[in-house]
């Protein structure tokens, strides 16, 4: 396996009186792709804002590409922006073409003059197969489309990891399968990956890893294959004996 580019140890957060995040320990090698997986209220979402910085934590470490996220400020936000994070509710500016959401953070974040940004944000589009769109507004999209936008648009920042919190969650079930596509090809591509999601037949495709969250904590870790045909923990048949 390669070295690790999340480094998560004694992970701990509250909602107020609600422990959501109870010692969590996870490490996430480069090019693997990670599933994470468990019921509503699990901390799944959670976990994943606070490897992106969206969430602060109370206790434990959590570095991503070495650098400590709790570390001097300058050093954090760098490794925040090696990150990508894909929203289930696509999150795009309403006010701003497609092209104008992808080349917005390289211009004004990463300073990469105008022509270069919109070029490469041209590519990524195409990537994503939207290219004929990118004059258009998200209100002009389906909802497939606005969410293949918000990858190109994370992409654009040329992250090390991407971060996809049930990306297909408020989508109609024929558009699904659009974005699934894309998030596949980026796997196969050796994109790092860490995938909130409900979409099973994703989850056996893609993952290197299952993690199963309940409660606050990690349950169970293992390849597709052994967590689906040999579950080790009876919270995790419980679960998939409802899902599948």
């Amino acid at each position: 396996m390669s070295a690790p580019v999340v480094e998560i140890s004694g992970l701990n957060k509250w909602f107020g009186q609600t422990h959501v995040l109870r010692g969590v320990d996870l490490t996430i090698a480069e090019r693997e792709r990670v599933v994470v997986l468990g019921p509503s209220g699990s901390g799944k979402s959670t976990l994943i804002r606070c490897v992106n910085g969206l969430e602060p934590y109370e206790e434990g470490t959590l570095r991503v590409a070495g650098v400590d996220l709790a570390g001097p400020r300058a050093e954090a936000i760098a490794a925040k922006r090696k990150t990508g994070m894909v929203f289930q509710s696509f999150n795009l500016f309403p006010h701003l073409t497609v092209l104008e959401n992808c080349t917005l953070a390289p211009i004004w974040v990463r300073k990469v003059p105008r022509r270069q940004a919109e070029a490469e944000a041209m590519a990524l589009l195409e990537r994503v197969k939207i290219a004929e769109h990118a004059r258009k507004y998200p209100a002009q999209l389906s909802g497939g489309q606005q969410q293949r936008a918000a990858i190109a648009r994370a992409l654009a920042m040329h992250p090390e990891i991407m971060l996809f919190d049930e990306p297909t969650s408020a989508l109609d079930p024929e558009m699904v399968g659009e974005v699934l596509e894309v998030m596949t090809e980026l796997a196969q591509g050796g994109m790092t990956m860490v995938v909130v999601t409900h979409e099973m037949g994703f989850a056996r495709q893609v993952a290197d890893r299952i993690v199963f969250m309940d409660a606050g904590e990690i349950v169970e870790s293992a390849p597709p294959t052994e967590f689906f045909t040999a579950p080790k923990s009876a919270r995790t048949r419980e679960f998939l004996s409802k899902i599948l």
